[in-house]
């Protein structure tokens, strides 16, 4: 290892991701390339360089940083040079001479030791004085933080995020508790502070990393939808990433289930381990659905059938019998279930209740899991209708550190009947949230469509619900709405009973374009959403109503690959629009981007459309536009559609991901105009009937499918899924079995 030093001349390249750069130093005599990590590289610097000398092919000779130390100047010439350089906020080539003129060789002695004294200085007032101070102070915390990280693998962005959470102990913080960096850190997980916790010395068998490596094990189960683990499935896995034998894991969490960090409970006869929140949520969900489903609610003094013949006539409409029982059912269950398919009248059944609850001055008030479910349901019932989190009115704490809400048992929803629209989307987390916020004596309907996915978070709270056979529950299986003219509604029902769609029927909006190559598949989609598509109909806007939906994130055709080459065609680079670099690829102004996970903490703006003003909250697979990139306040806009405007610092912008194509289970509770899917073979739990049904019903106007016949059919004929671990269903028909709750 060679040891050069150098002045910074120029930074030829610099990732604040991850603090790689290219940059051009001088020694007096020579200039040399060096490259590799330096996340607080400046121009002007002097930097102490190890390294290898390496011959790049096209950039010739370069040295490779193993180690780099900046040199403090010691000559009043290099240390003006060295601050009027713009290492320190605040401090320019005015301010430096000023500094200089007063302080001479002592100059960074003073801002190290004594920075207070710059109040000395004419013409640094407080406010800037706070600044220079606030920035110095800033820059030797984070920088050590930095270097210290960075050589266990910690990329700059999370390095900041450490500082940002833990401070200026952050160090001592993770020397003494590694494990607290997958606790507190957004995007580092355990492997990477069990790296660091090795690196300093703590045993494989300390009781915090077996605890702490149960809770990753958990909870990258319940990532995947789960609410608990099987203990046997815990142990065996535990042991596969901790590399111990069963006996510790086994102590570990017997000790964390008797300090109440666990739940170890029996379900169907197996022994299973749950974390406190999905436990909590599952018991209150429990007694929540049976509280509201039991209790008394005041009778509405109205003939209901002679309500609905009036709304038939009004609306020129004939309602099967499905249809009356789920409206009947509305005014006499506490808690009442609606499920179907598209075009079973889901919508009409919810504007009848409405318009009959309202006449005898109910109060009603309908919700949705996300924004756009909220938007459509309000521009098909002509009534307002919110996100839940809206609905229960949430904030954020002062620290910011915080969400809460403000409906809840103590505060609860204003409402007489309240309609939850796409059930089948809510986990257990928002759901017993919600149902915390209900009164006893609300009158509670869901609706939605068991058949589709599952929500995207932990549980499976509508087939729970239906499954335990205790809520009234009216499944809706004739087609009423353009059940004629519509192929996409046809071939939904087609697909949901196990059977071939019909396909290409001329002047019908369902499409199928047989490509067995890969590559071919992947060049008609761009072909589609860039040319043909929008020549086959001009008021088709290539970004906002097209939408490519696929199985699968990896591979020529998952939605990785797909967006790099969508956003060349459809956004391409050009002088006039700002980038922001990536870690992988790039974000430019004009992107369409989707957040991918509820962040509860960001602030919006509303610029359009009715609602608050502002609020705070952005959630997964809400989706929108790059509106700017401003690199000196190191921030990137969104609008939110067309609604809504959101500031992430650069910090947070691994939530954001391209959304020229998603996956079929981010389009969830989601409605595009036109939606192309390809069809090709992948795994079997993924490339099912379940996710081909969910991603054709996010159609409107039209369906193209593109591929393989034979990856179409399998998918309708493959049933099976990555089965899903939550025990609600258990807990109420355990309780409805119990005596004691069958005579009250």
């Amino acid at each position: 290892m060679e040891e050069v030093s150098g002045v910074v001349e120029s930074i030829v390249f610099h990732n604040e991701d991850n603090g790689y750069m290219v940059a051009k130093l001088s020694n007096g005599t020579t200039t040399f390339t060096a490259v590799g990590v330096v996340p607080y590289i400046k121009e002007g610097q002097n930097l102490k360089i190890k390294g290898a000398w390496v011959l790049h092919p096209s950039f010739g000779r370069q040295i490779k940083i193993e180690e780099c130390e900046e040199i403090v100047p010691n000559t009043v010439e290099g240390i003006e040079k060295y601050l009027s350089s713009g290492v320190i906020y605040g401090i320019g080539p005015i301010t430096a001479k000023k500094i200089i003129a007063k302080f001479g060789e002592e100059s960074l002695d003073i801002l190290d030791k004594n920075i207070d004294r710059l109040r000395e200085i004419e013409g640094i007032g407080e406010k800037k004085f706070l600044l220079i101070k606030e920035s110095y102070e800033e820059q030797k915390e984070l920088k050590n933080i930095i270097i210290f990280f960075q050589s266990h693998g910690v990329t700059t962005n999370q390095c900041i995020k450490i500082y940002k959470t833990l401070g200026s102990d952050s160090i001592a913080a993770v020397k003494e508790n590694p494990y607290l960096l997958c606790e507190e850190i957004s995007g580092i997980g355990f492997k990477t502070a069990d790296k660091i916790a090795r690196s300093i010395g703590i045993e494989a068998d300390s009781p915090f990393r077996i605890e702490s490596g149960i809770k990753y094990v958990i909870n990258e189960f319940c990532a995947n939808g789960n609410t608990y683990m099987p203990k046997e499935k815990l142990i065996k896995e535990g042991r596969e990433v901790l590399t111990v034998s069963e006996d510790v894991i086994t102590q570990n969490l017997i000790n964390s289930c008797a300090a109440q960090k666990l739940i170890l409970e029996k379900i169907q006869d197996k022994e299973c381990v749950f974390t406190l929140p999905y436990y909590y949520c599952e018991i209150g969900i429990t007694k929540r659905i049976l509280t509201l489903s039991v209790a008394n609610f005041q009778k509405i003094n109205t003939d209901i059938e002679y309500e609905i013949s009036r709304f038939e006539s009004a609306n020129d409409i004939k309602f099967a019998p499905s249809q009356k029982n789920a409206i009947m059912g509305a005014f006499t269950n506490g808690i009442e279930i609606i499920t179907g398919g598209p075009g079973t009248g889901k919508t009409t059944i919810i504007k009848c209740i409405i318009s009959i609850f309202e006449k005898s001055s109910y109060k009603v008030v309908l919700g949705a899991p996300t924004g756009r479910a909220a938007k459509r349901m309000s521009e098909s019932t002509g009534k307002e209708a919110k996100t839940i989190h809206r609905l229960l009115e949430m904030g954020v704490s002062d620290e910011e550190e915080r969400s809460f809400f403000g409906r809840d048992e103590s505060s609860p929803l204003e409402a007489d009947v309240v309609i939850i629209d796409e059930a089948s989307m809510i986990d257990v987390m928002v759901m017993n949230s919600l149902l915390k916020a209900i009164k006893v004596g609300t009158r509670v309907i869901f609706v939605g469509d068991v058949d589709q996915l599952p929500s995207v978070g932990p549980g499976n709270v509508l087939k729970d619900l239906i499954e335990s056979e205790f809520t009234e529950v009216i499944r809706l299986k004739e087609i009423f709405r353009q059940g004629n003219e519509s192929m996409i509604i046809v071939n939904a029902h087609k697909i949901n009973q196990g059977e071939m769609p019909l396909l290409n029927d001329r002047d019908k909006d369902f499409f199928f374009i047989k490509e067995e190559s890969l590559d071919k598949v992947l060049s008609t989609l761009i072909d589609l959403v860039n040319v043909r598509l929008p020549k086959f109909n001009s008021e088709w806007d290539k970004l906002k109503h097209l939408q490519i939906l696929s199985p699968m994130k990896k591979g020529l055709l998952g939605v990785s690959n797909l967006n790099t080459q969508l956003q060349q065609i459809l956004n391409p680079p050009a002088f006039n629009k700002k980038e922001k670099a990536l870690k992988e690829g790039v974000f430019r102004v004009g992107d369409k981007v989707m957040q991918t996970k509820n962040n509860y903490t960001l602030k919006w703006k509303r610029i359009s459309g009715a609602g608050e003003p502002e609020g705070v909250g952005v959630f997964n697979g809400d989706m929108g536009f790059i509106h700017s990139i401003d690199e000196e306040e190191k921030t990137l806009t969104v609008v939110f559609e067309e609604e809504r405007k959101v500031v992430y610092d650069f910090i947070f912008l691994d939530e954001l991901d391209l959304a020229y194509s998603i996956t079929i289970h981010k389009s969830q509770g989601s409605e595009f105009p036109v939606i192309i899917i390809p069809s090709y073979m992948g795994s079997p739990f993924l490339m099912n009937r379940n996710l081909l049904y969910t991603g054709i019903t996010r159609a409107k106007e039209l369906v193209v499918i593109v591929g393989s016949v034979k990856a179409l059919k399998f998918m309708i004929e493959n049933t099976k899924s990555m089965e899903r671990f939550s025990s609600l269903k258990y807990r109420i028909k355990d309780i409805i079995t119990h005596e004691a709750f069958i005579n009250t």
